[in-house]
C-alpha cells in the first residue's frame, strides 16, 4: 500500500511574541510535532528572544526528525528583529519571501 504524504501543518504566530507568549508559541509547536509545519510570520510586529529561541529550538527538533519546517510568510519587523539578534533563518524562509 503507498503511503500518502500528509500535507504540512501551519502555524499563524502571534503579533507580540514576548515573554507571555513564550510558553503557548512552545505547546503549539509540541502539538504540531511530528508534521511538516509552514509558520506565517507576516503578522508579526516583536519578537522577544524567548520566542526567537523557542523558534530555533523547534527548527533543529523538526531537522532531526526529518520534517519540513518553514516559515511560508515573514512581516518585516520579525525578519528584522531575528537578524539583530543574530538568528539566521534565511534558509527556512519560502523562496517568494526571501530578500
Amino acid at each position: 500500500m503507498a503511503s500518502k504524504k500528509a500535507a504540512p501543518k501551519s502555524l499563524s504566530l502571534a503579533p507580540v511574541l514576548d515573554l507571555n507568549e513564550a510558553t503557548a508559541l512552545r505547546d503549539k509547536l509540541m502539538a504540531l510535532k511530528g508534521s511538516d509545519l509552514s509558520i506565517d510570520a507576516s503578522a508579526v510586529e516583536r519578537v522577544g528572544a524567548l520566542c526567537a529561541q523557542v523558534l530555533v529550538s523547534a527548527a533543529r527538533n523538526w531537522e532531526v526528525d526529518k520534517r519540513a519546517f518553514s516559515f511560508s510568510s515573514a512581516s518585516e519587523p520579525f525578519l528584522k528583529t531575528m537578524q539583530l539578534i543574530g538568528v539566521d533563518i534565511e534558509h527556512l524562509l519560502a523562496k517568494e519571501t526571501q530578500r
